[in-house]
């Protein structure tokens, strides 16, 4: 941070800059958020000398703040709502103290004497990833309570430029789905209480302007860290700009604030990207990534994403301690890398009606527990990991018959089920403690590496003692996990909730990887997993070899095609693999040690996405010098001949190597032209120039094939 003026402060990132107006009676202005500045650059004069007093308003100036009031003059959405037995329901704030700890991070204190209120807003601007972070703190500061209805944890601006807002949403097997609409003087507004992150309402955004493409045109988007109730809201101000806020949605009563108690906000990672999607989305990893560093120390000792077989759709609740011996015998000869047992491994789990809460093994199936099974997997030369979902309670279950007061619920109100449970209230003590204690036996007598964390309905009748509970069973839970990381530290944990409706940056503090969805079908997931990129980066995002038919959607698609699918996240099986014929294991062996050799390239890098028309997208991972194309037909061609695809992320100036990586696929290679004769042999040499102005020439591809290749960038003479 560099104050040029004592009334201006800057925030520079490497391709962004923000400008706060600074004075000490009230909260500073927002000035500019977006191109870096020049390091001389300085606003022409104060904000209220530019914009003259309009007729039939106040005659005082109420600009766009990092904290807009509520009733004194601002009448846009107030950052702050909040009451004192319905007395001091406004804010005006009235000093501002501000401190500079580092260059990139700046704290501002703002005072309310009147209403007894302190807030404190930190913002910090990554130097190289240009991801504005921002929190905010509010303190009651006064002798009796408060009663919060909304604190925003970021209110960023926009320009007067932005036309139309990208958001996600989704169901249960179908998440991730993108949706545009227009910005106008209407406020866009999308807000959750389901208690969970939800697969319908992703906590975050991506504003456009026009022209905006995948690679290029200006972006501004953001995102809360937060894995309960969320709000946002972009609303028109009458000088053309917008005010973009986000926070967590409150339950009524909530949060009510005892003289000295603070309320702190969830975190919002914000960017700004003149390089389009993928530059947005580049940041957005950046952001990913230096979280989950906190897991692993240094993102650079993060090890290799183990290629995983998960049990679920194999064998379901139908477990057999021979049968599982053997699949992980065949799974091994595959070069998986990790065997997770899924859910119905536990006490009375024969369908999904009972067991939760009864976390041991079950004696039926598991007369010697499951350390046996355990110890075939590490024979075979995997790890071992397990399913819970230790949030929830089975009414038939040894748990609920002896503490069914451990369940969230309000007094004399019905309890609503969901997939035949209900939830427990982690907030108590007791609860806590005893899934600690549960979890801890387990990591410390099974050599287990890796947990699936699973989470299965949403939240309803959250109550705690009578009140509502929502985010205090989120910080709860937050708390869970991070007395599970502290004893057992090198464990993973993988986020699921019915698949992709626990996918955020506040989770991810806690767990390692997300499963993207429960929808393993190669066709839906180009979707899901192309939505989700535009979040978080490949190697955070489960991606499975389903069976064909798909258990979701009853589709089929060829065993190479759902390998080059998964191939684009952290690679995973999810099959009976001793069921598939030779040809289909050798094929699947071949993709595994594909990904294997692949993944240290593919992951910790920049990722591209893009569309070639006619029904061809495709994604790329590396840099100029390097790149991993994978290119996906989804519909039959309407065209005779393939368009060329663009790659506008190469270095004009180089020529690159082109050689094909995929396992032969038959479909494709009948009808190989000569160009990709050269790619399957010693490869093709092309200018960077033509690919990223005319293009990479494509072969006549069935729908539903895929192509692997390697752009290598050649020395320069």
């Amino acid at each position: 941070m560099k104050s040029v003026d004592s009334n201006y402060i800057f925030l520079h990132g490497l391709h962004s800059s923000v400008v706060l107006e600074v004075g000490t009676t009230e909260a500073p202005l927002w000035r500019y958020w977006g191109p870096r500045l020049c390091e001389a650059t300085l606003p022409p004069s104060s904000l209220r000398q530019t914009r003259p007093m309009p007729p039939a308003s106040l005659e005082f100036d109420q600009p766009l703040t990092i904290a807009p009031s509520f009733g004194c003059g601002w009448f846009g959405q107030a950052a702050l709502l909040a009451h004192r037995s319905g007395q001091q329901f406004a804010q005006q704030w009235g000093v501002c103290e501000t401190v500079q700890p580092t260059p990139q991070r700046i704290i501002f204190t703002m005072r309310d004497q009147i209403a007894a209120l302190r807030l404190i807003i930190t913002l910090h601007l990554e130097k190289t990833s240009d991801v504005l972070t921002v929190q905010s703190c509010l303190h009651n500061d006064g002798g009796d309570v408060l009663d919060v209805q909304w604190l925003a944890a970021a209110t960023l601006p926009l320009p007067a430029r932005s036309d139309r807002v990208q958001s996600y949403t989704g169901e249960w097997a179908n998440e991730f789905q993108m949706q545009i609409e227009a910005l106008s003087r209407s406020t866009w507004r999308r807000e959750n209480s389901r208690g969970r992150t939800a697969h319908d309402c992703f906590p975050g955004a991506i504003v456009l302007g026009e022209g905006v493409t995948s690679h290029q045109g200006a972006v501004f988007g953001a995102h809360l860290g937060w894995s309960g109730n969320h709000a946002q809201t972009i609303e028109w101000q009458h000088d053309g700009q917008y005010q973009w806020q986000l926070g967590e949605w409150l339950a009524p009563g909530e949060v009510r604030l005892l003289p000295g108690e603070c309320l702190s906000s969830p975190t919002v990672y914000a960017a700004f990207s003149a390089d389009g999607l993928n530059g947005i989305a580049q940041s957005f990893h950046a952001a990913a990534r230096a979280v989950l560093a906190g897991h692993y120390g240094d993102k650079h000792k993060m090890p290799p994403r183990q290629v995983h077989l998960n049990t679920w759709e194999a064998i379901y609740f139908d477990h057999h301690e021979d049968d599982l011996m053997a699949l992980a015998t065949a799974a091994a000869a595959l070069g998986v890398e990790r065997f997770v047992l899924d859910d119905g491994w536990f006490h009375a789990r024969n369908n999904d009606a009972a067991g939760l809460g009864d976390w041991w093994p079950d004696a039926h199936k598991y007369p010697q527990g499951l350390l046996p099974l355990a110890q075939h997997v590490e024979a075979c030369g995997m790890n071992f990991g397990l399913w819970l979902e230790p949030e929830m309670v089975s009414l038939d279950s040894d748990l609920y018959r002896a503490h069914p007061d451990w369940v969230m619920q309000l007094a004399q109100r019905p309890l609503l089920t969901g997939r035949r449970q209900l939830v427990l209230d982690l907030a108590r003590d007791e609860v806590a403690d005893y899934l600690f204690t549960r979890l801890h036996i387990l990591l410390t007598t099974l050599p287990i590496v890796y947990l699936k964390w699973d989470m299965n309905r949403d939240l309803a009748m959250a109550g705690h003692h009578g009140t509502a509970a929502y985010r205090q069973q989120v910080a709860a839970l937050y708390r869970l996990l991070e007395r599970v990381h502290e004893a057992c530290p090198a464990l993973e944990i993988e986020s699921c909730a019915s698949g992709g409706g626990r996918v955020d940056l506040g989770i991810l503090q806690y767990a390692q990887r997300f499963w993207t969805s429960d929808n393993n079908d190669a066709l839906a997931r180009i979707s899901i997993q192309r939505g989700a990129l535009q979040w978080l980066p490949p190697e955070l995002l489960g991606a499975h070899v389903g069976a064909a038919p798909s258990h979701i959607t009853g589709r089929s698609q060829a065993l190479a095609f759902r390998a080059a699918v998964a191939l684009g996240g952290h690679f995973g099986v999810e099959l009976d693999v001793r069921k598939l014929s030779i040809e289909d294991r050798l094929c699947l062996k071949k993709w595994i040690d594909l990904y294997r050799r692949l993944r240290h390239e593919m992951h910790q890098s920049r990722v591209w996405q893009g569309a070639a028309g006619d029904g061809v997208v495709w994604q790329a991972h590396g840099g100029e010098a390097s790149l991993i194309l994978l290119i996906y037909r989804l519909t039959p061609t309407t065209q005779r001949w393939a368009q060329p695809m663009i790659l506008p992320m190469l270095d004009v100036t180089r020529a690159y190597r082109i050689e094909r990586l995929d396992p032969v696929t038959p479909a494709i290679d009948q009808a190989t032209p000569y160009f990709f004769d050269e790619l399957s042999g010693q490869g093709a040499t092309v200018s960077g120039d033509w690919l990223v102005h005319h293009g990479l020439p494509l072969l006549h591809m069935p729908a539903e094939t895929a192509i692997v290749c390697r752009l290598t960038a050649l020395p320069q003479s």
